[in-house]
């Protein structure tokens, strides 16, 4: 059996939530007791752990998180050894804009990149991937003009908070209101174009 064949293990859904949302957890705790510096090391390492943990338990790690974590350790590295926070605050803004561009990119050449950047184990028709798609492009673009707008109008604890209590309960939220149309174009037919662009990047 080849690797691309091989069933890939999933993560209990608990424990990849604690995952996702464990290195901002981190970073707010750390942030307001030692400040955005000290924060943001422990949060570049954090990340670093929680990629290492899913391939540990999974042998696999989606694009997403990679992704972000090296967006993460490049502007990471630029706010401590500049000593500038501005690059750790236009890391969300870098990577929504990636992710949203991707995602628009994909729609526009008919390519089904969602099923890459969320290693989506569902299966969708060519026009549910289309429209899921072209929502999720939106939705992270609007996210990196709200990201702008917070860092530059508000103290650096706000917008700290705000990564945790704002972004993460409303991207929640967003995944949660496409459930009908999961459920209006779901089918038990994988989408051959979707399975095999995930598979290369496997």
């Amino acid at each position: 059996m080849s690797t691309a064949d091989k069933p890939k293990h999933k993560l209990n859904p608990m424990l990849k939530l604690a995952l996702d949302i464990g290195p901002l957890i981190v970073f707010f705790a750390v942030n307001a007791r030692f400040g955005i510096f000290a924060a943001t090391g422990v949060f570049m390492a954090t990340i670093i752990a929680a990629l290492a943990v899913s391939y540990v338990l999974t042998r696999h790690v989606a694009i997403m998180p990679v992704v972000t974590a090296i967006v993460v350790l490049v502007f990471g590295t630029l706010t401590l050894v500049l000593h500038d926070e501005t690059f750790i605050k236009l890391k969300p803004t870098i990577i929504y804009t990636l992710f949203g561009l991707t995602l628009l990119g994909g729609w526009l050449l008919d390519k089904p990149l969602l099923a890459i950047v969320f290693d989506a184990m569902f299966h969708l028709t060519e026009e549910g991937w289309r429209k899921l798609t072209l929502r999720w492009a939106a939705f992270f673009l609007v996210m990196a003009v709200v990201n702008e707008a917070v860092w530059r109008t508000q103290t650096t604890d706000f917008w700290v908070s705000f990564k945790l209590f704002g972004f993460t309960p409303l991207t929640f939220l967003f995944a949660a209101a496409q459930y009908r149309l999961l459920m209006r174009y779901a089918t038990d037919q994988p989408n051959p174009e979707a399975e095999a662009e995930r598979e290369e990047v496997s």
